[in-house]
């Protein structure tokens, strides 16, 4: 694999604003776990703590492929595969501010960071928290 097209990314966000639910949804994009169970799978929370008490306490990371696409000019074009595959390795990263150490050593592992928002919630404490350590560690954010 190209060192060029490998990336690290992190998922940050406050306490139950979706973290788990998108990284089920990447990872069912892969076709390793069913569309259906995206975000109610809990694919990554793996110790049983985590499953009883549905909240993620230690980060942890799956590598996904991704193909970039672009759509085909013509009416009704479908997306195709437009370049090489891409190795990206994503962080699931725990909210709760007692596992902040968790947090700040996923960051310092990755490129980028994914910031989710609650559109309900908006912007909470653990979202300012994430995104100045984010800022500390020189890592690039994207709102999602």
């Amino acid at each position: 694999q190209n060192p060029a097209r490998i990336r690290n990314l992190t998922v940050l966000a406050h306490v139950d604003h979706g973290k788990t639910s998108l990284t089920d949804s990447l990872i069912a994009s892969n076709g390793i776990i069913s569309a259906r169970l995206a975000g109610k799978l809990r694919f990554m929370d793996s110790r049983e703590d985590e499953q009883m008490r549905c909240i993620t306490m230690k980060s942890s990371s799956i590598s996904l492929s991704y193909t970039p696409t672009r759509p085909q000019p013509r009416e009704g074009g479908q997306a195709v595969e437009d370049g090489h595959p891409h190795l990206i390795s994503v962080i699931d990263s725990p909210g709760h501010v007692d596992f902040c150490s968790e947090v700040a050593s996923a960051v310092r592992l990755c490129d980028g960071a994914l910031v989710l928002v609650d559109v309900v919630e908006g912007v909470r404490t653990q979202t300012i928290a994430v995104l100045r350590q984010a800022w500390v560690e020189r890592v690039q954010p994207c709102l999602v």
